[in-house]
């Protein structure tokens, strides 16, 4: 359920972090050590650009291993945060390697473009000193080289220390279109500054620290709403969500609905299309919305005016058409007359769905397909069970094990994604994605056509939250395993080209990062809130599906680098430096999870939108032709759907089984769908 668009708190994290919060460390204030009276390796001290401090600044040589290290005093062990202020004026990252006293303690630390090379920044970590001399070394780990370094300075400890998880929210008290929502009260280090108040995912307001309750107001009449509370410091650092609670707005004293609306017509229609008109409703109070139906399954809502052109949908197609009027209570008016029309036939290449049968049943929400190198089998995993089978193409399956140390969140993680590896004829490796204990992992294990043994961790430290995992896996036509990770309700993560989270990820089949990432870490790109579909065309560029909170869900063309602009932006924006999606829909129509392409057609499995879209791909243009929609809630929640090997058909399964969808558990199915 969608409410009101959230404003985000905060458009990225600062690249400089309050030093604030000393809990332990070195006694004494910030204090700058330049880097022209450093040791250097492999560089040189320039005074070629303004706006450096003290008598220069050093430029690194361009090799792998030059270096910067400074000689710091501390007065006392204990934590500090290192400042390093630093300019680069190309268009790459240029990571380094942080050691103390030659040991390192942060690896391939970001150090971004800046705007050019008189434009300086600032990147701080956490190092331990000891009490006296250390040695704090800044060495580049690509060929690029490090940026141009002009100081580092010594101060206490970031925080780094998260909030406390709220206490179990109450509806203290609740009226037709508002409550009040109550909750216990995080602690932290330094101190709560913010509570953020989400319903089903989305954010819909926020807090300040000092409170324990806020009124939402604006809500249906009659109507659950599933709230968790998360707290976030000055930092940045959020808490794991809160329990659940579920609360009911009352029923609403108006009764009465609107009047059925005047004459329902169609004028023109395209293959895709149809214009609409119908006669105006009236009502006690005001009438808010008009819905374009089939049946009951609304295919539009209008909000202003009478009329409307209905796209997305399927050509060479029936279809039986009403509208009703609706209020702000949610009464709803008798059903205007019937429209029947069919589209015009099909004009594409790219071929259409056609026949679609059920394959598969008693499934208990199928969350990630992957097929085995021979294309006669696939692995399916079951989100809540950690369950993993094997299914034949004629829809047998047979259970070949479970993932260990995978745990539920009571929301959207659990077992995820799995992928098989390229060479699993000769090592027989196949990956998972999972929560775990202490958050998001990806594992290799070892599935030997029969069953599965073996648990390699190879990636962790992905930060988990109750909603917002990410999870697909998919291996790139270079070999290399794509990581999808939400931004676990924390939108800042998504701008922390240090986090994992709130990314696309590329990483080898041992766990490294895999080489030519843009940030010489595992980030592939950024800016994500929710991504969870990922396809390469035949081209092999990397396309990708991700949630939005309220206004707008998208389907995106990935290129290495490149920032994807949540929290700053929700579908496209005009903010500089930001890649707007190539599709975007309104969240009622899709909440997309996985998507696969044939011929050159992307397909997007919708949740909360219980459709199937298809989406053209222009040729081998960045851009794609208009989505068109599919079983519009026939099937229900739509979560996978994966290309058939060998033929043109799909595998699409169904996510009834959540809470969203509030089927009993064995009710999800896989469909087989074929493409003509």
């Amino acid at each position: 359920m969608h409410l009101t668009r959230a404003l985000p708190w905060g458009l990225c994290l600062a690249l400089a972090v309050p030093l604030v919060g000393l809990t332990s460390g070195p006694a004494h204030a910030a204090t700058d050590y330049q880097a022209e009276d450093a040791v250097i390796s492999q560089g040189t001290v320039a005074t070629n650009h303004t706006g450096y401090t003290g008598t220069g600044f050093v430029d690194y040589t361009n090799v792998k291993g030059s270096y910067v290290e400074f000689t710091v005093d501390a007065a006392t062990a204990g934590n500090a945060s290192a400042t390093l202020r630093f300019a680069n004026g190309t268009s790459t990252d240029r990571p380094m390697d942080i050691s103390v006293n030659g040991t390192v303690v942060a690896s391939a630390v970001s150090f971004p473009a800046t705007a050019d090379w008189n434009t300086w920044a600032t990147k701080t970590v956490n190092v331990p000193l000891n009490a006296g001399s250390n040695k704090i070394r800044a060495t580049a780990t690509t060929a690029d080289g490090g940026p141009n370094l002009d100081r580092v300075g010594i101060g206490a400890a970031a925080d780094t220390q998260a909030p406390t998880r709220p206490g179990r929210p109450s509806c203290p008290d609740i009226g037709e279109d508002g409550l009040t929502l109550a909750w216990g009260a995080s602690t932290d280090d330094v101190g709560v500054t913010a509570y953020d108040l989400y319903e089903h995912g989305n954010k819909i307001g926020e807090a300040p620290g000092s409170s324990t309750s806020k009124a939402l107001t604006g809500l249906t009449p009659n109507t659950t709403y599933d709230l968790t509370v998360i707290a976030r410091d000055a930092a940045g650092n959020t808490s794991s969500a809160s329990p659940v609670v579920d609360c009911t707005t009352k029923p609403s004293s108006d009764t009465t609905p609107p009047t059925a609306p005047g004459t329902f017509s169609v004028s023109a229609v395209t293959a895709n299309s149809a214009d609409l008109s119908w006669g105006a409703a009236t009502d006690d109070r005001a009438v808010v919305a008009y819905d374009v139906r089939s049946g009951t399954t609304v295919y539009k809502t209008v909000t202003s005016g009478t009329t409307t052109t209905l796209t997305g949908l399927a050509c060479d197609s029936p279809y039986t058409l009403n509208v009703v009027a609706r209020d702000a209570a949610g009464n709803v008016s008798p059903q205007s007359n019937t429209v029947n029309l069919t589209t015009k036939a099909c004009a594409t290449d790219g071929g259409v769905p056609s026949s679609i049968s059920t394959l598969s049943t008693g499934w208990t929400i199928p969350w990630g397909t992957y097929w085995m190198p021979d294309g006669k089998t696939a692995l399916v995993t079951e989100r809540d069970d950690f369950r993993v089978w094997k299914v034949t193409k004629d829809g047998a399956r047979t259970q070949v094990g479970t993932v260990p140390n995978a745990v539920t969140t009571n929301g959207e993680g659990g077992l995820l994604g799995v992928a098989v590896d390229p060479a699993w004829d000769s090592n027989h490796y196949v990956y998972f994605m999972h929560t775990a204990a202490e958050g998001n992992r990806v594992v290799r294990m070892t599935y030997d056509g029969t069953k599965l043994s073996g648990y390699t961790v190879l990636l962790q430290g992905i930060k988990k939250n109750r909603y917002h995992n990410g999870g697909r896996l998919a291996f790139g036509p270079d070999g290399y395993l794509y990581v999808s990770t939400g931004e676990a309700q924390t939108p800042d993560l998504a701008q922390d080209k240090n986090s994992l989270n709130g990314k696309i990820l590329r990483m080898t089949t041992d766990g490294k990062p895999a080489p030519g990432n843009p940030f010489g870490n595992y980030v592939y790109s950024y800016g994500h809130r929710n991504p969870q579909g990922l396809a390469f065309d035949r081209n092999g560029r990397l396309w990708e599906a991700e949630f939005g909170n309220s206004s707008k869900d998208e389907l995106n063309l990935i290129k290495p680098g490149a920032n994807y602009g949540w929290p700053t932006c929700e579908g496209s924006c005009s903010v500089a430096g930001m890649t707007n999606p190539k599709a975007t829909w309104n969240v009622s129509e899709a909440s997309p999870s996985g998507i696969a392409i044939v011929r050159n057609v992307v397909y997007m499995a919708s949740l909360r939108g219980e459709r199937l879209w298809r989406i053209p791909i222009n040729g081998d243009n960045e851009s794609v032709g208009t989505p068109t929609a599919y079983y519009v809630g026939t099937y229900g929640r739509l979560r996978t759907v994966t290309k058939v090997p060998g033929a043109d058909q799909l595998w699409l399964s169904t996510t009834n089984c959540d809470n969203n969808g509030g089927a009993a558990d064995g009710s999800d199915k896989i469909f087989r769908l074929t493409i003509n």
